[in-house]
């Protein structure tokens, strides 16, 4: 009797696994997405913490950081994008099916913080001003593109 619980048991987490997964489509690919945005959070509040003067302005930690910054930026993250991966579909991703409609400005708003980032890798290392200038037009590319294409908080 007690094998055959166990064996319930077992079927009954595996069925409850498989409508999970199919509840939650394309959870690998949220989940590295997110990872993606938290790594250019890092980036950001080491550039951002130096220029608001919270922690002191080091150009080797500037560069790296916008070397950082512009590399995850410049990524091809296209196959973490699929349609159908948006929080109507799925609640872990905070990312709405405007993404994927019919005359979407993604892909303005990709190139601008893609130029941002450029930029604020030009600038990081040469000094506390030039990070201070780039860092308005890289929050700002990621603020556009959050109000636009994001769940708001």
């Amino acid at each position: 009797m007690s094998r055959l619980l166990i064996a319930a048991a077992a079927a009954s987490m595996a069925f409850t696994g498989l409508a999970t997964a199919q509840d939650a489509p394309f959870k690998m690919e949220i989940a590295a997405r997110q990872g993606i945005m938290a790594y250019r959070a890092i980036q950001m509040g080491t550039l951002g913490g130096m220029a608001k003067g919270e922690i002191p302005y080091d150009a080797v930690a500037a560069q790296k950081a916008a070397d950082n910054l512009l590399t995850s930026v410049t990524l091809d993250a296209s196959m973490l994008w699929p349609p159908g991966s948006d929080n109507a579909a799925n609640p872990d991703s905070t990312a709405l099916a405007a993404i994927w409609a019919e005359g979407s400005t993604i892909g303005d708003k990709a190139k601008a913080m893609a130029d941002a980032a450029t930029a604020m890798q030009a600038a990081a290392g040469t000094g506390l001003d030039p990070l201070k200038a780039a860092i308005g037009p890289v929050g700002g590319a990621c603020g556009d593109c959050h109000k636009a294409f994001r769940v708001p908080d």
